[in-house]
């Protein structure tokens, strides 16, 4: 049987009447399908009424995706966001404790820019709000463009570090990304290191140091999976962390018979 993959959903408003909706994009629910090789499941951005345990125990892998909402300052420490700064409250309150037992469970994590800065905050790290304010720092933000071409292009370099998971999975210390976020990583998150930097010292990826695969970059390699190769070696390599903590799990229970 396929893997069951969770991919967490944000709190959206939708048609004439602005009805809530949990959703999560197709980009996501098509990489799980075709590369990762498992079957998604989306997770509701319903808050405390989320049963983080039985999720788990039934999920095999989980991608943490992007969103136009932030973090909410108040779970790292930080400043009120500016005013008309989009937040979800209840993703959070997902999201949060979903990524701490996941970790602790072993569960592979893929998270993606927005999941990249929940991981970061779940483990105990902080974030800039808007690094386009800050003194040296690049804009980082979605360039306002229709054409997606040019909205989720590569934007600039990352160098990553050597020796590092991302340089065997990309051979190579330079990897150009898109760039799509306001946010990103302050203060890293203890037991997190950083796997690349853009060239004005933003941390873009970060790796777990407890055992699994708990990976989290800061672009998306969702959108261009189908021509970037390493887009795709990223979420294969996910793929293969589940199926591989699957088949021990498999044969644990077969000696267990």
């Amino acid at each position: 049987m396929k893997p069951l993959i969770g991919i967490s959903c944000c709190t959206k408003l939708f048609g004439l009447y602005g009805t809530p909706n949990h959703a999560a994009s197709d980009t996501y629910v098509r990489a799980t399908d075709r590369l990762v090789g498992g079957v998604p499941v989306l997770v509701p951005a319903n808050g405390g009424a989320a049963d983080v345990e039985t999720l788990l125990s039934r999920l095999d892998g989980i991608i943490l995706t992007g969103s136009r909402s932030n973090v909410q300052p108040s779970l790292y420490g930080g400043p009120p966001h500016a005013e008309g700064t989009p937040e979800d409250a209840n993703r959070d309150a997902v999201t949060l404790p979903l990524i701490r037992t996941a970790v602790a469970a072993g569960v592979p994590v893929l998270a993606i820019c927005r999941g990249l800065q929940e991981l970061n905050v779940a483990l105990g790290g902080s974030l800039h709000q808007r690094l386009q304010d800050l003194p040296g720092r690049m804009d980082h933000s979605t360039p306002m463009q229709p054409n997606p071409r040019v909205r989720t292009g590569k934007a600039h370099s990352v160098r990553i570090t050597p020796g590092s998971w991302l340089h065997r999975l990309a051979g190579s210390t330079e990897l150009p990304v898109n760039s799509l976020h306001n946010q990103g990583i302050d203060q890293l998150a203890p037991g997190l290191v950083a796997e690349a930097v853009a060239p004005d010292g933003t941390i873009e990826a970060v790796r777990a140091l407890s055992p699994g695969f708990v990976i989290g970059v800061q672009w998306h390699p969702e959108y261009d999976w189908e021509s970037d190769a390493v887009s795709r070696r990223i979420f294969e390599a996910f793929g293969e962390a589940v199926s591989a903590r699957l088949r021990g799990a498999d044969s644990v229970a077969s000696a267990a018979d």
